[in-house]
C-alpha cells in the first residue's frame, strides 16, 4: 500500500510538473516567438503539439492514478477482510485450547476412576476367592460330618 502511495504522489508530481512546463512553454513560445512559425488559426502549431503531448501524458496519469487508486481501496478491503479473518481463527484457536485443556482434566479424573474401579474390582476377586474357599472347606467339614452319621 505504502508503494501505491509514493506511486500516486510520483504521478501527482509529474502532473503538476508537466503543467508548469506547458504554462512555461506557452508564456516563452507566446512570447519570444509570436509571429515566426506558421500560425493555425492564431496558434502556433508546435505549441499545439506541445499542448496535444502533455494533455495525452495528463490522461495517462490520470488514468493511471485512478488505477492506483483502485488497487488500493481493494488492498484496503483485503486486509480488512484478512483481518478478521484472523479474529475469527485466533478466537477459533482459544476455544480449541480450552476445549482441550478441559478434555485434559476430563481424561485424568476418568483415569482416576478407572484406576479405582479397577482397584475394587480386584479386592473384591480377593474376596471372592477367600469366600470361595471358605465355603468350599464348610462344605467338606459338613460331608465329612454326614459321613461320620
Amino acid at each position: 500500500m505504502k508503494k501505491l502511495f509514493d506511486d500516486r504522489e510520483s504521478l501527482h508530481d509529474q502532473v503538476r510538473l508537466l503543467k508548469s512546463q506547458l504554462e512555461q512553454r506557452n508564456g516563452v513560445d507566446g512570447v519570444q516567438n509570436p509571429g515566426e512559425n506558421a500560425q493555425e488559426n492564431g496558434i502556433d502549431p508546435h505549441l499545439l503539439e506541445l499542448q496535444r503531448d502533455s494533455n495525452r501524458q495528463i490522461s495517462e496519469l490520470k488514468f493511471k492514478l485512478v488505477k492506483s487508486e483502485q488497487e488500493v481501496t481493494t488492498l484496503e478491503q483485503n486486509v480488512l477482510r484478512l483481518e478478521g479473518q484472523v479474529c475469527r481463527y485466533k478466537s477459533a484457536s482459544e476455544n480449541a485450547e480450552k476445549i482441550e485443556d478441559e478434555l485434559k482434566v476430563e481424561k485424568r479424573r476418568l483415569q482416576r476412576e478407572l484406576r479405582s474401579a479397577l482397584d475394587r474390582i480386584e479386592e473384591l476377586e480377593v474376596s471372592n476367592s477367600h469366600l470361595s474357599k471358605r465355603l468350599e472347606k464348610m462344605k467338606a467339614n459338613r460331608n465329612a460330618l454326614l459321613a461320620q452319621h
